[in-house]
């Protein structure tokens, strides 16, 4: 038997704890209101501070999801000018409302809403309210939309400037974040360029809701003219379906490729079922320098496909004998007289290199580093093939151009292989999909052509792949042995290195099971190179950010401009040409962003439906240079249904980084409240003490109470 501390006789373990448990919580309660907790609040003066609203009047609000509303329906019915939410709203603020879509702009009623924008930007319209109002004491925003943000504004550097100021932002979201039955087109990818002279390479996803087992139909039209057309199977079990297309060869110029997928009976939204962009052809012929340090079968083969191709211009520098060459398709009796370029104006004329078979000691270290400048300072494409004096085996391991390889060439110097290694060759998954290994025009005829070709061999150790390559092909010596890379790619500053790491790549043309007629591969060689070249820049690239807008919808005209050596220019005159449908051409000045070198922007509003061209040129003393057309595309459709449905995370996202809270529309009853606690405009603050509150009272006497009772129910008092 045991005596308690307040003279209690306790029998039992389990009553000591539950006992001592009461007491310590009493006890806590006790000191913690001896150290006077108090709780700081900071609210907005009331009619002293600003809220601005922002409802989302863009394309998607036209929906019917909200219940058995359109989205901006419901918008107008939750804030309109008589409803509670603004009255009380309108007792604590002076209200601003707008509108947005690709920009905010004031409006005085939510009848001014029409859903109509063709883009949703939420950085921008945050960004352009906030300083409409910065004149004010602002108080917070609220931001009522479905969060299909479709533009390429900087959200994260808006939201870190809106929590530096401490102006919350709370999110209101419209709209079903799920269809029960819809079919969209949710992404296109399309080339910007490309040769004339050849097909064209696109994907297509399409995202599926409810719709599965059904057969959709989908054509592709350039300028209004269908030019590609296939079925497509849903697959049941997936929500995202990528469908690859083939584009025959176009006209050089600027054209407007759309994709449309025919309606399913049944669809929630129909509006999401059509994509466009923008594609140039070029027609210039654009020089590719090829490298051999030997003669061997694969330089005479590779040159002989090419010279097949209008659009490609092939130099080709053979290594005969110590300092002798063999210079082929030059462009006069001085070029490339004393063999590979010694000066970066000499190489970077060409927009792609391949290099054959030679030891990196034949290079010297300026031309090592020239090479690898070529691809990442210039933006130019490297292509570099196997053989018993390159990558590893030629010593590159450690030298500059080993960094821009796809392969982690290893330091240590290779000894080429005594004998050939043996592989049959077949595209990976990537390389299936990629443009550059397409040699049918099926994905069928492309499997099947690839498993006709012979094997070929390797003397190379390729290394292991970089995090950021991709293998395109790969081979096996033997039907069941390992995969090894034999075509990765990678990207390497602003331009593209490859390695092919086989010697033999002509026996696909010459050997004797092989068809006469077979041009798989001409096929290969001329697109791969194609491929690599639609990546190279020119030294004014223009860029309109989007590239597909609506009437009266601004344009981000980005031009980036170097100089002869590819070196980023910040003190050029920069002025881009814009061309209407109608045939007008207005002269825009470009301002330098000082956020990145060598790159100036301004904004441009087209008005007109159509295709507005684009050109920009770039002066910097005598030096005058002139950017390739590009293109925009105005019309009334734009971009905003793609993914349409609500984005709920996205707007949690806005709301946690700046402070706020988001809400669902039909569950704003704490919004008044919540917007009212706030750091920003004119705030009152206010001390409240935590331990002189009732509430504590009444948890000690609880606490007291209880002990009391439970030693009442087991005996002990």
């Amino acid at each position: 038997m045991v005596v308690a501390a307040w003279g209690l006789k306790v029998d039992r373990w389990s009553d000591r704890v539950v006992l001592a448990g009461f007491r310590i919580a009493a006890f806590l309660v006790v000191a913690a209101c001896l150290m006077r907790p108090g709780l700081a609040l900071s609210s907005a003066v009331p009619q002293r501070n600003v809220l601005a609203v922002l409802l989302d009047d863009s394309r998607s609000m036209q929906i019917a999801d909200a219940g058995k509303d359109r989205r901006v329906a419901a918008e107008q019915r939750v804030f309109g000018d008589s409803t509670a939410l603004v009255r009380q709203l309108g007792d604590r603020f002076a209200l601003r409302f707008f509108r947005f879509a690709a920009d905010a702009a004031p409006i005085n009623t939510v009848a001014d809403l029409h859903a109509s924008g063709t883009r949703t930007d939420i950085a921008a319209s945050l960004e352009s309210a906030r300083q409409e109002l910065a004149d004010v004491p602002l108080g917070g925003i609220v931001v009522v939309s479905d969060g299909a943000d479709n533009a390429a504004g900087d959200l994260t550097a808006t939201l870190l400037a809106l929590r530096a100021r401490h102006v919350p932002v709370y999110t209101v979201g419209v709209g079903r974040e799920r269809f029960d039955r819809d079919l969209s087109i949710d992404r296109f990818e399309l080339p910007a360029t490309t040769l004339a002279g050849a097909g064209v390479a696109a994907t297509v996803s399409l995202g599926i809701r409810g719709v599965a087992g059904d057969s959709a139909a989908l054509t592709v039209e350039a300028d209004g003219h269908i030019v590609a057309a296939r079925q497509v199977l849903l697959p049941a079990h997936r929500e995202v379906v990528d469908v690859p297309l083939r584009l025959p060869p176009l006209p050089a110029g600027t054209h407007t490729i759309a994709v449309r997928v025919a309606p399913l009976k049944g669809e929630m939204v129909t509006e999401n079922n059509d994509a466009a962009a923008m594609l140039r052809v070029r027609p210039a012929r654009e020089r590719v320098l090829y490298f051999e340090g030997s003669p061997r079968y694969e330089f005479p083969f590779i040159r002989r496909a090419i010279a097949g191709d209008s659009g490609l211009q092939m130099a080709a520098l053979l290594r005969s004998a110590k300092g002798k060459f063999l210079r082929l398709n030059v462009l006069d009796s001085l070029d490339l007289i004393g063999g590979f370029p010694t000066r970066p104006e000499e190489l970077f004329r060409y927009r792609a290199l391949i290099l054959g078979d030679v030891e990196a000691s034949y290079f010297t270290g300026d031309q090592l580093r020239m090479i690898a400048d070529f691809v990442d300072r210039r933006g130019g494409a490297l292509i570099a093939l196997g053989g018993r004096n390159a990558l590893a085996e030629g010593n590159y391991g450690g030298t500059p151009v080993a960094d821009a390889l796809p392969f982690a060439l290893d330091a240590q110097p290779h000894r080429a292989d005594t004998l050939a290694v043996t592989l049959k060759v077949h595209p990976t998954d990537a390389g299936l999909v990629h443009p550059a290994l397409q040699l049918g025009t099926t994905l069928t005829q492309d499997t099947a052509r690839w498993d006709s070709l012979p094997a070929v061999t390797s003397v190379n150790q390729p290394g292991t792949v970089r995090p950021g390559a991709t293998v395109l092909l790969s081979g096996r010596s033997t039907p069941r042995g390992p995969d090894r890379p034999v075509l990765a790619v990678q990207h390497y500053g602003r331009g593209i290195a490859a390695v092919l790491d086989i010697q033999d790549s002509w026996l696909w043309k010459m050997d004797p099971r092989s068809p006469v007629e077979d041009q798989s591969f001409e096929t290969f060689w001329r697109q791969l190179i194609r491929w690599s070249l639609d990546q190279v820049p020119d030294r004014v690239e223009v860029t309109p950010v989007p590239a597909r807008v609506g009437p009266g919808e601004p344009v981000t005209v980005e031009v980036r401009a170097v100089d002869s050596l590819y070196h980023d220019m910040n003190d050029a005159s920069v002025t881009a040409h814009v061309t209407s449908p109608s045939g007008h051409t207005v002269d825009v000045p470009l301002a330098w962003t000082l956020r990145e070198d060598g790159t100036y922007s301004a904004k441009y509003v087209p008005t007109e439906q159509g295709t507005y061209q684009l050109t920009a040129d770039a002066r910097r003393g005598n030096d005058t240079v002139r950017s390739a057309v590009g293109g925009i595309l105005v019309d009334g459709r734009g971009a905003d249904m793609e993914r349409a449905e609500l984005r709920t995370p996205l707007l949690e996202r806005i709301a946690s980084e700046t402070g706020g809270k988001y809400y669902p529309i039909d569950a704003l009853q704490q919004l008044p409240e919540d917007v009212t606690l706030t750091e920003s405009g004119i705030v009152a603050h206010e001390s409240r003490d935590l331990w002189d509150m009732p509430v504590v009272l009444l948890l000690l006497l609880l606490l007291l109470g209880a002990e009391w009772g439970y030693r009442r129910w087991r005996g002990l008092a």
